[in-house]
């Protein structure tokens, strides 16, 4: 099921995804009643996707990311495979989502793409035993760690190279079946093919992930954990679209543009 988070009209409401760009009339957005945190009935009150305004999937309590979880990107920015997952916040106030613009930071001359698979909490959870992750977790969806690569190479800690305002693209819905052990996954600037991975080369699973974050923190329904990103990160510049697909999710596209 595909879930996605709506405006209309100044009313933001989820609805279920039905259909695709090659049904007839174009994907329809079936609106839920209540949220998706719950167990919900679907009104029958359908819209046109191309109607509505889509926004981020969910507006995460925090954002949970990764660094350094494919060995071969480790390797691309001359770093070593940590012995334990890097984890670092990403702020609310940065996510944005499909179709937004994303503002180039004033503070940085070097923004990267890195396309990630992010996983969506579906309940409040806290040392989620690795039996127990299929049951917390709503779902998948894409994201892309914009990255100030100049201002993380000089200051020690990444708040500001990885967390300022809509350097975290989310969407375009939340996909609740699908297993994201071995998922292709690619990035395109412009329509020219950046990166290409699969899931399946990640060091640390989801599973791997949703308990070792547990154990520190208690995860809220709505919260987001960023995987990691897999080589071929690189420059974006003012005017460039960024896309980023996932095997049974979709496609996230941003462009980048200059601050007014």
């Amino acid at each position: 099921m595909r879930i996605a988070r709506f405006s209309l009209d100044g009313n933001v409401a989820f609805g279920v995804v039905e259909g695709d760009a090659n049904t007839e009339g174009g994907p329809v957005l079936d609106i839920i009643k209540g949220h998706p945190f719950a167990d919900f009935e679907r009104s029958g009150q359908k819209l046109p996707m191309d109607k509505v305004r889509m926004l981020p999937p969910v507006l995460p309590n925090k954002v949970l990311a990764v660094g350094r979880n494919y060995a071969e990107h480790a390797k691309e920015l001359g770093n070593e495979v940590p012995e334990e997952p890097v984890v670092f916040f990403k702020p609310s106030t940065s996510v944005c989502g499909p179709g937004d613009a994303v503002t180039y930071p004033s503070f940085s001359s070097e923004l990267h793409h890195e396309a990630e698979l992010a996983v969506v909490i579906g309940r409040m959870c806290k040392e989620v035993p690795r039996e127990r992750v299929r049951d917390v977790v709503l779902g998948y969806t894409c994201a892309n760690d914009l990255t100030a690569r100049d201002v993380q190479r000089t200051e020690q800690q990444w708040s500001r190279s990885k967390g300022f305002d809509g350097s975290c693209p989310l969407g375009p819905w939340v996909e609740t079946e699908l297993d994201p052990a071995d998922l292709g996954l690619m990035c395109t600037v412009n329509g020219e093919q950046r990166q290409l991975g699969r899931t399946s080369e990640m060091i640390r699973s989801v599973e791997d992930l949703v308990v070792h974050i547990s154990e520190a923190m208690t995860l809220l329904p709505g919260d987001v954990i960023l995987t990691g990103t897999p080589a071929g990160v690189g420059p974006l510049n003012v005017g460039d679209e960024v896309a980023v697909t996932i095997e049974g999710i979709g496609t996230l596209t941003n462009k980048v543009v200059k601050r007014d």
